[in-house]
C-alpha cells in the first residue's frame, strides 16, 4: 500500500481502527478478529489505532497478544484520557492519570513502547499544558514516541503544541461528518500536525450496510445515535442510496469511494476505518489504489454538504465531552 506521513511518521495510507474488536458495534469473533489483525500487516497497513478504554484494556490486550511478534511491522497508536469508572464513563487528563494509563497500556500490551500516544479527549479541569506535559515526559522516558490530540479545537491545538510539539491530530471526519473544516484542518495545516480521520465510513451507513436499527445487537453503540433514528435515518439513507450511484458508476464499493473521497482531500489525510472482519480490511485497503475523477468526488461531497445530513452525530450525552470550537 502507498504511504503518507503523518507528522514525522511514514503510515500507510489507510490505517486500522480496532475498537470493533473490542465493544461499540455488537459482539465480536475472536478468531476472525485474530485472523483481521493478521491480514491487515500482510496486504499493507502499517498503521493500527486502539485505546485504553476499548473494551476497557481488552482491545490493547488483544493486540498484544496477537501480533506482539510482528511489533516492527507497524506504528501503533492508542489513547489515554476517558475513564470508566463503577460503570461511568469520565475523562481524566491529569498527569497522574495520564502516566498510569500509559504504564498499564504498555503492561496491556506488553511492549516497550507506542509509536503515538492520544489524549483521547480534552479534560476541561485540567489545562491541557499539563496533560501535555505529562505526555512530554514519557517522550523523554522513551515510553512513547509521539503525542497526538484526539476530538479538539484549534485552540486547544495550539496550547498544546506550544508545550510540546503535536504529532497528530485525530478527529472524527468523512462525508456526512465535516467539522473539522472549521478551523481544525488550517491549523494542523498550518503547524504541521498530521491528521487522522476516525470513522471515515460514517460507522458503517456510508457503507450502505445499516439500513435498519433494528437489525443491529443490542448494545451497539450506533443505536443510540440521532442520525441512526426514526426520520433522520429515513432521509440520511435517501443520500446514501445517491451517493451508491457514483461509487457503482466507478464499478467500486460506497466504502471505497467514502474512503478515495476523505484522502482526496489532502495527501496526508489518513483515514483509520475500523473492522473485526477479513473481508472488509481487504476491501479498505483497495481504495488506496482508486482513481476517481474530481467531478465525481465533487458530486459525492456535494451530496452530503452543508445541512443535508439530518440528527447530530452522538447522544447528547456524549456531544458534550467533545472541545467545540470558540
Amino acid at each position: 500500500m502507498q504511504q503518507r506521513r503523518i507528522g514525522k511518521l511514514s503510515v500507510s495510507a489507510v490505517g486500522l481502527g480496532c475498537m470493533s474488536m473490542s465493544q461499540g458495534y455488537g459482539s465480536a469473533d475472536r478468531d476472525e478478529s485474530e485472523r483481521a489483525l493478521h491480514r491487515a500487516l500482510d496486504v499493507g497497513y502499517t498503521f493500527l489505532d486502539t485505546a485504553s478504554i476499548y473494551g476497557i484494556g481488552h482491545n490493547e490486550t488483544l493486540i498484544g497478544e496477537v501480533l506482539g511478534s510482528r511489533r516492527d511491522e507497524f506504528v501503533l497508536a492508542s489513547k489515554c484520557g476517558i475513564v470508566n469508572r463503577d460503570g461511568k464513563r469520565g475523562v481524566d487528563c491529569t498527569p497522574a492519570n495520564v502516566l498510569q494509563t500509559l504504564d498499564e497500556s504498555l503492561q496491556r500490551l506488553g511492549m516497550e513502547y507506542i509509536d503515538l500516544y492520544y489524549l483521547h479527549r480534552r479534560d476541561p479541569s485540567v489545562p491541557i499544558e499539563e496533560s501535555v506535559g505529562a505526555l512530554a515526559t514519557a517522550v523523554k522516558a522513551g515510553k512513547i514516541g509521539y503525542i497526538g490530540l484526539s476530538e479538539c479545537s484549534s485552540t486547544t491545538i495550539r496550547k498544546a503544541h506550544g508545550e510540546h510539539p503535536i504529532c497528530a491530530v485525530q478527529s472524527e471526519y468523512s462525508l456526512w461528518t465535516r467539522d473539522p473544516e472549521y478551523k481544525v484542518l488550517d491549523c494542523c495545516k498550518e503547524l504541521g500536525i498530521g491528521f487522522v480521520p476516525f470513522s471515515p465510513l460514517g460507522r458503517a451507513f456510508l457503507a450502505g450496510v445499516v439500513r435498519n436499527i433494528d437489525e443491529l445487537e443490542e448494545g451497539d453503540m450506533r443505536k443510540t445515535m440521532p442520525r441512526f433514528n426514526d426520520e433522520n435515518l429515513d432521509h440520511n439513507l435517501k443520500l446514501v442510496d445517491e451517493f451508491a450511484t457514483i461509487a457503482k458508476d466507478n464499478s467500486c464499493t460506497a466504502a471505497q469511494l467514502a474512503l478515495a473521497w476523505v484522502m482526496a482531500q489532502d495527501a496526508d489525510f489518513v483515514p483509520i476505518p475500523g473492522t473485526k472482519h477479513v473481508k472488509f480490511v481487504e476491501e479498505n485497503a483497495q481504495a488506496a489504489d482508486l482513481t476517481i475523477s474530481e467531478d465525481d468526488l465533487h458530486r459525492a461531497g456535494a451530496i452530503f454538504a452543508n445541512d443535508a445530513v439530518w440528527g447530530e452525530r452522538y447522544h447528547p450525552t456524549q456531544m458534550i465531552s467533545l472541545d467545540p470550537e470558540a
